[in-house]
């Protein structure tokens, strides 16, 4: 039997087995940031250590069994901030303060919009292609921000905005324009990464909709029109998928919810291949809003198993959720992977690296059981 092309791999995407991206930080790579930081090495060097940490990463990956490998985020501080700040008009500052998240508090950093959003180019572009390179007979999977984040946590400081749709006016072509880039790269596996959904998962969060100005209503079908039209040129040989979560940092989390308050949205809305959802307590609700979807070629990803912590769930009762699952979508539209990754800030989530491969390896050997 002839081994499946890398092109053929894709539209197998999203994966039996998956994950949703980033990885705890090797020490070697912290302290060299730390040296950058400080002015004792070059940003060559740290690049250098970035890149031969990575090419250890990817084939870490491979060796867990993944079909699809990342980055790990490896050059990144934080999952979101650090993108959006490569496109023009947006700017990374220090802040007064840090988020909260249970009791835990993030660093003191930020995005601002301080003129007209736009992509001419991205800084990040170059760190796909490398990824690309090295990915050999895996599929290279890229991961950013979801274009609702710079609405859900950027500050606007321009009087150029004055409604909402003419700010997604922007964004949206600025989207449109790097995953083109991207595409030209060579990527045919992009994930969106979005916690602003989960505004509609609480009514804490329905609070924070309203001290906008907005309407959970209005604001669905704003973060609905910023999907489906940033990724509406996609080329059809492309697998766009998209992470909601809940908030993941130092094991910690910002919101509760289930999705049934938005699930009409999100599962009958969105022009999404598929889904990477959190199901890994009863933070996430049940399975029961999967019934809205309709169509057979959105596949939906279970985070069953935690990136929280390193103690491996129970295998027979994970099987027995992916059947409750299937339900209301079929078997064959569901895929397994850790609910979020284990490091959506540089700081990382607090289990080891022997804890976070054998979590791999659980998401992989149960996939294999349930679908032989």
């Amino acid at each position: 039997m002839t081994a499946l092309t890398t092109q053929e791999l894709v539209t197998n995407a999203p994966f039996k087995a998956d994950h949703v991206g980033s990885f705890l930080r090797p020490e070697r790579l912290k302290q060299a940031r730390l040296q950058k930081e400080n002015g004792e090495i070059t940003a060559d060097e740290l690049r250098k250590i970035e890149d031969e940490e990575i090419i250890k990463l990817v084939e870490k990956q491979k060796e867990a069994g993944l079909k699809a490998v990342t980055d790990g985020e490896f050059r990144r501080a934080w999952w979101h901030l650090d993108f959006l700040s490569g496109f023009d008009g947006v700017l990374f500052h220090e802040t007064n303060d840090g988020i909260q998240f249970n009791g835990v508090k993030t660093r003191a950093h930020g995005i601002k919009v301080t003129g007209k959003i736009a992509f001419s180019d991205h800084y990040m572009i170059d760190h796909y292609k490398f990824l690309h390179n090295i990915a050999g007979d895996a599929v290279a999977k890229f991961t950013i921000p979801s274009p609702n984040m710079l609405y859900f946590r950027g500050t606007l400081e321009t009087d150029v905005y004055r409604t909402h749709e003419e700010f997604y006016d922007d964004l949206i072509a600025a989207y449109q324009g790097v995953i083109q880039a991207l595409y030209d790269a060579g990527c045919r596996y992009l994930q969106l990464d979005d916690t602003a959904w989960s505004l509609f998962f609480s009514e804490k969060g329905r609070e924070q909709i309203a001290n906008r100005g907005s309407d959970p209503a209005t604001l669905a079908q704003l973060f609905q029109r910023g999907i489906n039209e940033a990724i509406a040129n996609k080329p059809d040989d492309m697998i766009i998928t998209m992470h909601i979560c809940r908030g993941n940092f130092r094991s910690t989390y910002s919101s509760t919810g289930g999705y049934e308050d938005a699930s009409k949205t999100i599962f009958g809305g969105l022009n999404l291949d598929g889904l990477f959802l959190e199901f890994d307590d009863d933070r996430s609700g049940g399975f029961e809003p999967l019934r809205h979807i309709k169509r057979p070629d959105l596949y939906v990803v279970l985070g069953l198993i935690t990136s929280k912590k390193g103690a491996l769930e129970d295998p027979e009762r994970i099987k027995e959720r992916i059947t409750e699952a299937s339900q209301y979508v079929p078997l064959d539209q569901i895929c397994l992977s850790p609910q979020c990754g284990f490091a959506s800030t540089e700081e990382g989530n607090v289990l080891i690296e022997e804890e976070q491969w054998a979590k791999v390896r659980h998401v992989v050997n149960i996939a294999q059981d349930v679908w032989k």
